[in-house]
């Protein structure tokens, strides 16, 4: 039996998000948000149920890799495949482990111009939720799932209605007069010294916000 690819989304306020923002000393600033990456034995928006040890075991093993490798990548939103894309990396897991029944994680936004998108909204006060992308087999009679695996949790958009498909903030950019322009401008850019570029970039991600009418 072939495994399907999985996706949850999680909303804000389901996941219980908490962003962060922590000085290294040095002047620069990190920002993070935590939260619920996944629920376990409830049955979701999908119709969909993770008992618990299939949680378990999804979060051990991430667990592993997150202390082998020093983190995660994940994405701005994400594709229909299980592929971590780098030009779309905004962050990486950097803690996971079980909450109750729930897996509950960290991540660490990335200085990656989605990450850069991602930082600008958080800090303009819009609620994003996350979404965990992995693999696992279910049950089409009681919608049970079994041999889960997680591959990465992604940032998401918060939708407007429910079981609305969150808009990609990636492609909404590109949608948008002189997107294009905006993420070439951000290529091979330091955006932590080009004050310039910061502005523009921030103009830009505030007009995104208002056409995706995400506040």
């Amino acid at each position: 039996m072939n495994k399907r690819v999985l996706q949850e989304y999680l909303a804000p306020t389901m996941a219980k998000t908490i962003v962060e923002s922590t000085d290294d000393g040095h002047g620069k600033k990190n920002l993070y948000m935590r939260g619920i990456f996944i629920q376990g034995d409830v049955r979701n928006a999908n119709e969909r149920v993770y008992p618990v040890n299939e949680i378990r075991n999804a979060v051990k093993t991430m667990s592993q890799m997150i202390q082998e490798h020093g983190g995660i990548l994940g994405e701005v939103d994400h594709p229909d495949d299980l592929k971590i894309n780098l030009d779309r990396v905004s962050h990486t897991i950097v803690d996971i482990g079980m909450d109750g029944p729930n897996g509950f994680g960290k991540l660490k936004i990335l200085p990656t111009p989605m990450g850069q998108l991602v930082s600008t909204m958080l800090e303009s006060g819009v609620k994003l939720g996350v979404s965990s992308r992995g693999s696992g087999n279910v049950d089409d009679t009681t919608g049970k799932v079994s041999d889960f695996e997680i591959v990465t949790v992604d940032i998401v958009a918060q939708p407007s209605a429910p079981n609305a498909y969150p808009k990609a903030i990636y492609e909404g950019l590109i949608g948008m007069k002189h997107g294009h322009r905006v993420l070439d401008n951000l290529k091979g850019t330091n955006l932590s010294k080009d004050i310039a570029v910061q502005k523009y970039l921030q103009e830009s991600v505030l007009k995104l916000i208002k056409d995706l009418k995400l506040k």
